[in-house]
């Protein structure tokens, strides 16, 4: 008897999966932004793309993007429906920088998923430049993107770690993420904002000028203090894998969830749902197809962080026994949040100003009130 109840438990289990693939419907074809070829964002996308072709006939079209405004506005066009993509998305919800302009304002954009495994989110060095420590920053050429947000204001919560500013290091600009990049191998600049699994720090690696990765160890509290006060996404994290990392000498550094699959909150919860059933139930099939997919599965995903999960996410994410009461109250809040923001952007756009320095400024105090008013925390905040 015991081996006949053996048998019929190993049955129910290889007839689970095909069962529960069959509640998962998903379109003939998706639609993801991306960053560049190359990049862990762009392979990540690439990884689970096979899986839904394998399992369920989609097909997944990626569109590599430069810069966080050009990832995001196909989405909100709806000829995307998600983006795999960074940190740039908070100040998408929080409709600063880049996004306090009249074309854009706070953004409904929720996680369906994000990445967190071996890697670190943090600042590069070609090796040949002499950087070792933190404080070696200064007086350093550094990459920033045009129209990247995160890119910018993340280089400038790195190089604060160590004291360094956009006034004591040389700052060079580049169009994209891949350009600057390339602009490392090129000897255009030395330090550099990354992930230390992306492909390109790969070639940085492999080019003559080779690659570091800035210490930031966690015993530096004033380091990680000034950091924080930038970029709140920010914390501390030992990296074992990666472009010049050996997984036996780890090295304390910076991260945040990478990528983040994302999609507008207005995308049918049912949609999202399936598509994220399909990443947890089939994770085992792409998880080691790229470096870093490992850090999709479903108890990695840090719930209680600066992005709200897409209802349809969160309904997944509970059938799968992951979700907690805790969880929904922090999602709660943040989506109150992203509420109070675009409620706030509807009113305040009624009768704008014209003048676009006095447009900027009368958002930021328009935001800024209205999160007070909430009792919400104004978080990042640009100078009046």
């Amino acid at each position: 008897m015991l081996r006949t109840a053996i048998l019929a438990l190993a049955v129910c289990a290889m007839l689970g999966s095909p069962a529960l693939a069959q509640e998962i419907k998903l379109p003939s074809s998706l639609t993801v932004t991306a960053y560049e070829t190359g990049s862990n964002a762009f392979n990540q996308a690439v990884a689970v793309g096979q899986m839904f072709k394998t399992r369920f006939n989609t097909d997944l079209r990626i569109l590599p993007a430069g810069n966080d405004v050009a990832r995001l506005g196909p989405l909100r066009q709806g000829r995307a429906q998600v983006t795999s993509t960074g940190v740039g998305m908070f100040f998408a919800q929080e409709g600063v920088l880049e996004f306090a302009a009249r074309e854009w304002g706070p953004q409904p954009i929720q996680l369906l998923l994000a990445s967190l495994t071996c890697n670190g989110q943090s600042l590069g060095a070609a090796k040949d430049s002499g950087v070792r420590a933190a404080k070696d920053v200064i007086g350093k050429r550094a990459g920033a993107i045009v129209g990247s947000p995160a890119a910018t204001y993340s280089m400038q919560a790195l190089l604060a770690f160590g004291g360094g500013n956009f006034q004591n290091v040389r700052i060079v600009e580049f169009a994209s993420y891949g350009a600057l990049m390339k602009g490392v191998v090129n000897n255009e600049i030395d330090l550099f904002f990354a992930s230390t699994i992306s492909g390109q720090a790969k070639e940085i690696e492999s080019s003559p000028r080779g690659i570091v990765w800035v210490p930031m160890p966690t015993s530096d509290t004033e380091g990680w203090k000034r950091m924080t006060a930038i970029s709140p996404y920010f914390y501390p994290h030992k990296a074992s894998c990666g472009a010049g990392i050996k997984a036996d000498e780890p090295v304390e550094t910076s991260v945040y969830p990478y990528p983040l699959f994302m999609s507008y909150a207005t995308q049918p919860e049912q949609l999202v749902h399936d598509i994220v059933k399909a990443m947890l139930l089939y994770y085992d099939e792409y998880k080691n197809n790229v470096v870093g997919a490992d850090g999709l599965e479903g108890k990695r995903q840090n719930l209680k962080w600066i992005l709200p999960y897409h209802l349809g996410s969160v309904r997944a994410l509970r059938e799968s026994g992951l979700w907690t009461d805790v969880a929904q109250i922090h999602n709660d809040t943040l989506l109150r949040r992203q509420k109070v923001l675009i409620d706030a952007w509807q009113t305040f756009i009624k009768s704008p100003p014209v003048d676009d320095k006095a447009f900027r400024t009368g958002w930021m105090a328009a935001r800024r009130a209205a999160l007070k008013a909430a009792g919400l925390d104004v978080g990042f905040d640009e100078p009046a």
